[in-house]
């Protein structure tokens, strides 16, 4: 009896330490995601003095659908399947496209660290149309999470509204960025249940970069004007934020929730801020710092799950 108790246990322990291990890597490809973004709005930001916000968002795309391709090909991935294609290019045209350049824009309106503050309006956004599209449940963890994340920052706002840098066009543009990337994971997540997160993104970033082709004669003006500073900006904004970062992203929501993943880029205004006073020498106050650490819990709330009792244990343990 005792040894058949112990082989149970074991064969037990042994299948439950391989099952965490799909949630460590997804969890591990959202914070490289979340790091990455949150370089980007400081580089989008420094080549957005030399680029146009068109022009920028080509150059990106061009340059990520262009790594992307050729690691489809070193895989062997072929084109994805039908039943994927409506999600990729709403995604593409929404997130790909309409987020880049509204992003670019609004940033020419208002400071790095407050574009990234109005763009994370978007996780409130992807939990209430995963909720009513996707059906996915509104959990009282993720829904604590977010109302914690959401308080940080508004307290990073307020903390940094005395500037004065901020425009109505600038706000209304990063609101409207928010809107594109919410409705553009919407989108994604379907698409990631018949096709793989490397042909999701190569698609949909493919699909945004011909959506911005018009900008291509802004692209080649401004191209040979920008300093090589500038241009290496957009090059880095190309290869690390959008093409690795977009996969690792696609990645973990294939492992996730919308909703979830979407509580997860809080922690992005709380990085754009360190990176800025690392890069600018710009000291945060102290509202900020906290305002910052609220986001940080509240990322870690919303992707905390219960620890529920094993029913079956029980059962067996009763037995």
């Amino acid at each position: 009896m005792t040894v058949t108790q112990g082989a149970t246990g074991t064969a037990a322990s042994s299948t439950a330490a391989p099952s965490r291990r799909p949630q460590l890597l997804a969890a591990g490809a959202a914070a490289f995601t979340v790091v990455l973004w949150a370089s980007a709005f400081v580089s989008v930001r420094s080549a957005g003095a030399s680029y146009a916000p068109g022009a920028l968002a080509l150059g990106r795309l061009l340059t990520g659908a262009l790594v992307l391709g050729l690691i489809c090909v070193v895989r062997g991935e072929g084109l994805p399947p039908r039943s994927a294609w409506r999600g990729i290019a709403l995604s593409g045209l929404l997130w790909f496209g309409l987020y880049m350049v509204a992003l670019n824009w609004g940033e020419q309106q208002v400071d790095a660290g407050t574009a990234a503050l109005l763009v994370n309006v978007g996780p409130l956004l992807v939990a209430l149309f995963g909720s009513r599209l996707l059906g996915e449940p509104l959990a009282p963890r993720l829904l604590a999470g977010l109302a914690l994340s959401f308080a940080g920052v508004v307290a990073v706002g307020l903390s940094m509204s005395g500037g004065g840098d901020a425009s109505l066009l600038g706000v209304v543009l990063c609101l409207v960025a928010a809107l594109g990337y919410a409705v553009g994971i919407v989108a994604q997540k379907p698409a990631l249940g018949s096709a793989s997160p490397l042909q999701v993104t190569t698609y949909g970033c493919l699909v945004g970069a011909v959506a911005c082709l018009p900008f291509a004669g802004q692209l080649v003006h401004d191209a040979a004007r920008a300093p090589a500073s500038a241009t290496l900006n957009m090059l880095y904004l190309g290869v690390f934020p959008t093409a690795l970062a977009f996969t690792t992203w696609a990645y973990a929501l294939s492992r996730t929730t919308a909703t979830r993943m979407g509580a997860t880029t809080y922690a992005v205004p709380a990085l754009v801020v360190l990176l800025s006073w690392a890069a600018l020498h710009e000291v945060p106050g102290a509202v900020t710092l906290g305002g910052g650490a609220l986001c940080l819990a509240g990322v870690a709330v919303s992707r905390s799950r219960s620890r529920r009792p094993d029913s079956g244990a029980e059962s067996r343990q009763r037995g």
